[in-house]
């Protein structure tokens, strides 16, 4: 293309001594270019104009000063950003707003962090202890009560119950096994009570319970009884 032909590729004026750009090869007067070409800022909806810097993030655009936070509007220029709903946030905005609150220290989890899931609540690992020991409970048999979360050896030291005769360990466990495993042998013990006190079945039924006449066994609860005229 020689000087004398050098001219807008859209509307033909000449380009010598003007400001021009290129575009596929072929000049255009900067007026036509933006006209043409300049992509519009999804902060503001202008275009944003060849003597402009235009960020691109997903195939949407903005001028550098609309590029910022949609909460705090704090520029993420050359800042690390995350997108939530076709929203732009800086990353504290975004670990208030998306991430979740740990339930002992109503912190946010930052995300990476590793956090602890347990009735619909979250903690941080180091949060979810057991309310007796203070130790992580981490991924071990827990129970629930309302005062707090036990591990397994605090909830029985607290408040398991005993037999009044021999001592043994009455299973209080039954009644807190929501959303955890614990072992089958805490919850095969059968207990029973008389005047408000525990006692396992067979103290039970050594100590109260009916015997027969012909063997003088015991006459558990197990049977049914029938009377006979």
């Amino acid at each position: 293309m020689t000087t004398a032909q050098f001219y807008c590729q859209c509307c033909t004026t000449s380009l010598l001594r003007k400001k021009y750009v290129l575009k596929d090869d072929s000049p255009y007067c900067v007026l036509c270019y933006d006209r043409i070409f300049s992509n519009y800022c999804e902060e503001c909806k202008k275009p944003i104009e060849s003597n402009s810097k235009d960020l691109c993030y997903k195939d949407r655009h903005w001028h550098e000063g609309c590029f910022k936070c949609t909460k705090c509007n704090h520029s993420l220029v050359e800042k690390p950003f995350a997108a939530k709903d076709e929203r732009l946030l800086c990353t504290e905005c975004y670990s208030n707003e998306c991430s979740s609150k740990c339930f002992h220290c109503k912190r946010t989890i930052m995300p990476g962090s590793r956090k602890m899931e347990f009735k619909g609540n979250y903690w941080h690992e180091t949060c979810f202890v057991c309310e007796n020991c203070q130790q992580p409970i981490g991924t071990k048999p827990l129970i629930s009560k309302e005062s707090g979360n036990y591990c397994v050896p605090c909830f029985e030291k607290e408040f398991a119950h005993y037999c009044n005769f021999c001592k043994k360990k009455e299973n209080d466990f039954k009644l807190q096994m929501l959303q955890i495993q614990i072992p089958q042998d805490l919850c095969e013990e059968q207990f029973m009570s008389r005047d408000d006190y525990p006692f396992c079945v067979d103290c039970y039924n050594h100590l109260y319970a009916n015997k027969c006449v012909a063997c003088s066994k015991p006459i558990t609860g197990e049977f049914s009884s029938s009377v006979f005229d």
